[in-house]
């Protein structure tokens, strides 16, 4: 994580003075794609407290008891039985963008020399692409989550963070589970999501596991998620992602809830560190969706790929909605206009702004619970 000081500059933050510079993104790739075990430092103190008074915080134990009302089971809660062709989802989610290549006039570009055989693979590849970054995404969830309950002091965030430990392994489980007997394909871990992950795990200070993971991380995999959700024709996806999302809304608003508190009593130049931190997770987020394994597995260059799908006004859109949930989130905690205003501009930069009056996720959790048909059906599976 970059040392903080007034004249940090994206150069110091991220290693390039353009946020849009694509042959730096580019530059950066895992030099270890068969290692099956990595490992990080991990150089937080685990914190015992005596105090057990429970509902000390009344929002985090109205979340603790959510959350344990709301359990499922990955195994038997899902309609495992259906039955999925990829081929032919990727065939139905072409139809419903209007199209292979959504409908759209490629010429001049590498696409125009794909027929419906590449298009049909894209998408296959693509998708498989995205659900192993969120199989990746959870486990930095599961080992972040087991951090949180070592480190943080108030017994209440410890009760809660249990919680998320075991949402956290369900959710590996599951995204494990559908790549591996659904779609038979997998991924390694993208670059940049590993090296954020890494800086997440590497930090001392408990507050930045959560800025880092509850509201950086999982905002944006809550985006993901809700955007897959509603664009899949398979069933099985579609309430695989219904399932895991009604847990991710409770671990966004587990961040916001517990980092409001702490922000309030924090110097400028401390609240300076974490406006940098959340601009360099957003970054890294954002650059992982380019999705640079999939074109090299297509046999396509990505730097004369990457330039195309980067002007694409679809991809933009998309690229931004992925932001609704954290710049919403980090208004909440005060980090957006914080001192000067720098995450503000950061974020206008990144041309994610306009975001920032939507609900945030401590308000709207209780939108994404699963309802009480749902709930029961779960406890009879």
């Amino acid at each position: 994580m970059a040392v903080t000081d007034d004249r940090s500059s994206n150069e110091d933050l991220i290693g390039r003075a353009d946020v849009n510079d694509l042959e730096a993104i580019l530059s950066i790739s895992n030099t270890d794609v068969d290692a099956v075990i990595h490992t990080v430092k991990d150089n937080a103190d685990a914190i015992f407290t005596w105090d057990y008074e429970k509902g000390a915080r009344p929002a985090l134990n109205k979340l603790y008891e959510k959350a344990k009302r709301s359990q499922w089971n990955g195994e038997t809660d899902l309609p495992w039985e259906t039955e999925v062709d990829p081929e032919e989802m990727a065939t139905l989610s072409a139809v419903a963008m209007g199209g292979w290549g959504g409908g759209k006039d490629w010429g001049g570009t590498p696409f125009e020399k794909f027929a419906e055989k590449e298009w049909k693979q894209l998408s296959i590849e693509s998708d498989a692409w995205t659900l192993s970054q969120f199989l990746h995404g959870e486990q930095g969830a599961l080992v972040c989550t087991a951090k949180i309950v070592e480190t943080v002091p108030w017994i209440d965030a410890k009760y809660y963070a249990a919680t998320q430990v075991r949402d956290e392994a369900r959710h590996v489980e599951v995204f494990a589970k559908y790549l591996q007997d659904k779609l038979q394909n997998e991924y390694p871990i993208n670059a940049h999501l590993r090296m954020l992950l890494d800086d997440i795990i590497e930090d001392s200070r408990w507050d930045m596991t959560y800025l880092g993971m509850q509201i950086m991380v999982e905002g944006l995999a809550l985006a993901a998620f809700g955007f897959m959700q509603s664009m899949t024709p398979d069933p099985l996806l579609k309430q695989l992602l219904r399932y895991v999302m009604s847990d991710e809304a409770r671990h966004v608003a587990f961040g916001v809830l517990s980092l409001k508190e702490v922000y309030e009593g924090l110097s400028a130049s401390e609240i300076r560190e974490r406006q940098e931190f959340a601009f360099e997770a957003s970054v890294r987020m954002r650059d992982r969706f380019m999705q640079q394994e999939v074109w090299e597995r297509m046999g396509v260059k990505p730097r004369d790929i990457l330039p195309h799908v980067l002007e694409d006004e679809g991809r933009l859109a998309f690229q931004a909605m992925l932001f609704s949930k954290i710049v919403p989130n980090c208004k909440k905690l005060g980090l957006i206009d914080a001192g000067d205003g720098w995450l503000r501009d950061r974020f206008i930069e990144m041309g994610v702004i306009q975001f920032e009056d939507w609900e945030d996720t401590g308000a709207e959790y209780d939108a994404f619970a699963l309802d009480a048909a749902e709930l029961e059906a779960s406890k009879t599976a």
